[in-house]
């Protein structure tokens, strides 16, 4: 039987806050990944990194503050770091779990850059909030370098940064060649590195990219059979946290439009996750997207849980 090709997209949850929770997280995300490659889905890897990537900006910030020979790094460079980290510990982990169950595959992170519109509406009004809490004096320092930062009350200020649109994944090619290889790839980490090209030069992009976007586009790209997106919550709900909520365990690309427009998904947690299902389908139309939890995959796969979108 052909092996499905699928592309995973981890949450939050599948990697803990911190280094040490990450690695406790990531040997329970390894198991499901696993069970998964058991039972002949060939895996396509892409993860959060939204904790880790504003834990380096915070420590290379206050590293320039203390040692002032330092330059503190730009958003581009620290999403670089987390791919890294991030990738390292997931592939060294389910290669170890894969090893305990007689499974030698090779496993290996691809270090991703995304390309950008540098005229994206979204660098005029950032929304993405990052980095550590800031006094008013050092809000007003990262204003005169001409970054944007956000108060919030009672708490202090923090910087926000642009999330535009993917527009292509660099190294494509790359994973595409590893993932028909037969090899387990982990790309796109965290969105994706972005970057905006400019006379064939890549320029890091003070910016991030949506997980979620990048997951949608990167199944598209890959002609994935199926696109599942691991998320805090067992399925998709109608009315969330209301009194009335109701989940959806199946509904179609129309629906989902429809859906959105009547605003039934927040705009900052299952939005981006519908949007980039939305993006997958239409490219491949015969896919299906999963979107559950770590814990109730299994009882997605068997249709006990979760939500399956189609076209």
């Amino acid at each position: 039987m052909k092996k499905k090709n699928v592309v995973v997209s981890l949450g939050h949850e599948a990697l803990g806050h911190t280094i040490s929770e990450q690695q406790g997280a990531v040997k329970k995300t390894a198991k499901v990944l696993a069970d998964l490659i058991e039972q002949d889905y060939h895996l396509t890897i892409t993860h959060s990194n939204g904790r880790q990537v504003s834990m380096i900006h915070k420590a290379m910030t206050e590293l320039r503050r203390i040692y002032i020979d330092y330059t503190p790094a730009p958003m581009c460079v620290c999403s670089a770091m987390s791919q890294g980290y991030i990738g390292y510990d997931i592939q060294n982990t389910l290669r170890s779990e894969l090893l305990c169950r007689g499974i030698a595959k090779p496993i290996a992170t691809i270090l991703t850059q995304v390309t950008v519109d540098p005229y994206d509406d979204a660098f005029y009004e950032p929304k993405k909030v990052i980095g550590r809490y800031m006094s008013k004096e050092d809000a007003e320092i990262e204003i005169k370098k001409g970054n944007y930062v956000k108060e919030s009350p009672g708490k202090g200020y923090r910087r926000i940064v642009a999330a535009p649109k993917p527009i292509s994944i660099v190294e494509l090619d790359t994973i595409r060649t590893l993932v028909d290889a037969g090899q387990i790839v982990i790309a796109c980490g965290g969105g994706g590195i972005p970057v905006i090209e400019q006379n064939h030069i890549l320029k890091g992009a003070s910016a991030v990219i949506e997980k979620d976007s990048i997951a949608g586009k990167l199944a598209a790209d890959l002609a994935s059979d199926q696109l599942i997106i691991l998320t805090s919550v067992e399925c998709v709900y109608r009315d969330f946290e209301t009194n009335v909520q109701e989940p959806i365990r199946h509904m179609t690309v129309s629906e989902a439009k429809e859906l959105t427009a009547a605003g039934q998904f927040g705009l900052t947690n299952m939005q981006p996750k519908i949007e980039a299902a939305i993006t997958y389908l239409e490219a491949v139309p015969e896919g299906s997207v999963l979107i559950t939890s770590l814990d109730r995959i299994q009882d997605a796969l068997k249709g006990n849980a979760g939500t399956e979108i189609t076209h």
